[in-house]
């Protein structure tokens, strides 16, 4: 019996290709807003500077009758920062456009339109990175001595707390300068208020970090008998006078061993000595910065015959590789290099920046001044957790997003072949007063993968 398949008939059917577009995972954005706004004025160059008058000394001892006292000197200091301009773009073909099922032009303005809110985010938790003051769990003291049961807990974030308040960071909400004098009845104003209207610091937490948070004995008892529906709906919101706000785009970093086999050869400039590499990973999307550091390698010699270092970055998928290069175990500039691999243009042509995984690079020389993050012990991952007062740092705007788009011919496009979509924006972060915010640094005991 001749049986006819779909098989045979493959030419004849038809694909069902849906209207609807599918979603995808969800990056939630806090920081930009706690930033303080300052609109920067054109036409006077990109850099900010802001004065403080600084705290005048109390008197050491009562008048004289008589004797005018020595008097002070009234000493400023200065915080300085840079706005910057930011944009991307996507370009279609023509044939592209008339082509495809999709409105490939609406669906670049809706992704072109997340990746401005997401630059926003990893530019402003970049800067607050840059933070001086840390606690470590467990009082542990640098990031390197963090271990892996190292999370954060109840004493950490009251010790953060107490650290804030004692030196004066201003609350959200509390007394500013103008209103040094505070109410008698400020107690009792403050117990009638409700939590957001309540003097308060501000942290951004990861969610891993908040998992183990949640699942603190303190808190889960305090809960037990305050309010039993935070158990339900696993909400942390205020806790020791810090209302916790939650972003999945905060930094982390893991530690790793030696990578890479750095070995001498030709090609390059650099001059004889001993020199030590060191390899960063960071995620191909670019959400979260340098996020695999790699232990410092031994030393290279440099010298005799061979003037650059021959070396190859992991293989690891999903991330691009940074070389960093220097004389001390402890390298602090890129590598400059002729390789094909490294950027052909912007700020970082010709360095090792951005180096796709398995590509072997030759180290020609000493490139742009750039630190690269402490690293963690092998095998640990480190998050941050982000907590500060009013006016702890701020968003220098000199130009505000602008689209592009680009639908007609020109002379570089004659034949209106081309569709572009763009967006840039001008502008800076800059921490207005260190003592004013605090990292607080642990591992969490969730590694955020399933299974």
């Amino acid at each position: 019996m001749a049986v006819n398949t779909s098989v045979q008939y493959q030419a004849a059917i038809r694909r069902q290709l849906s209207k609807e577009t599918l979603p995808i995972t969800q990056r939630y954005l806090v920081a930009h807003q706690f930033a303080t706004k300052k609109k920067l004025e054109k036409g006077a160059g990109v850099t900010w500077t802001a004065t403080r008058f600084n705290r005048l000394p109390l008197p050491a001892s009562p008048l004289s009758e008589g004797v005018p006292p020595t008097g002070e000197t009234l000493q400023i200091s200065q915080v300085t920062g840079v706005a910057l301009q930011w944009g991307d773009k996507i370009t279609f073909t023509d044939v592209g456009v008339v082509t495809t099922y999709y409105d490939l032009i609406q669906q670049s303005k809706k992704r072109l339109g997340e990746q401005i809110a997401e630059t926003h985010e990893r530019n402003a938790l970049a800067v607050l990175c840059g933070g001086t003051q840390v606690n470590y769990v467990s009082s542990r003291g640098s990031r390197a001595l963090l271990q892996a049961g190292d999370v954060l807990d109840t004493v950490t974030i009251n010790r953060t707390f107490a650290d804030l308040a004692n030196l004066g960071a201003p609350f959200y909400n509390g007394q500013t300068e103008a209103d040094v004098k505070r109410a008698i009845d400020h107690g009792a104003r403050q117990s009638t208020k409700g939590p957001s209207a309540s003097e308060h610091y501000v942290a951004i937490v990861s969610p891993l970090v908040e998992n183990d948070l949640r699942q603190n004995p303190t808190i889960v008892n305090a809960w037990s008998y305050s309010d039993v529906n935070r158990l339900y709906i696993n909400e942390i919101g205020y806790w020791s006078g810090i209302h916790f706000t939650q972003s999945n785009m905060l930094p982390r970093w893991t530690g790793n061993a030696t990578t890479g086999t750095p070995t001498a050869t030709t090609g390059g400039s650099l001059s004889g000595a001993t020199y030590y590499t060191l390899i960063t990973g960071i995620d191909s999307l670019g959400q979260f910065g340098e996020s695999q550091i790699y232990a410092v390698s031994a030393g290279t010699v440099v010298g005799g015959g061979n003037n650059a270092i021959s070396i190859t970055v992991p293989s690891t998928t999903g991330y691009n590789y940074n070389v960093y290069i220097g004389t001390s175990t402890s390298p602090t500039n890129l590598a400059a290099s002729t390789s094909t691999g490294t950027p052909t243009s912007g700020l970082y042509q010709g360095q090792t920046f951005g180096i796709a995984p398995g590509t072997t690079i030759t180290l020609s020389g000493i490139g742009l001044f750039q630190v690269p993050p402490a690293s963690p012990a092998v095998g640990v991952t480190v998050y941050p957790t982000f907590v500060f007062g009013s006016d702890y740092w701020s968003c220098l705007e000199l130009e505000d997003v602008t689209w592009t788009s680009l639908f007609e011919a020109d002379k570089s496009d004659p034949l209106n072949q081309l569709r572009v979509v763009g967006w840039k924006f001008f502008e800076g972060y800059v921490i207005l007063n260190q003592q004013f915010g605090c990292r607080i640094e642990s591992s969490v005991s969730n590694s955020g993968s399933f299974g």
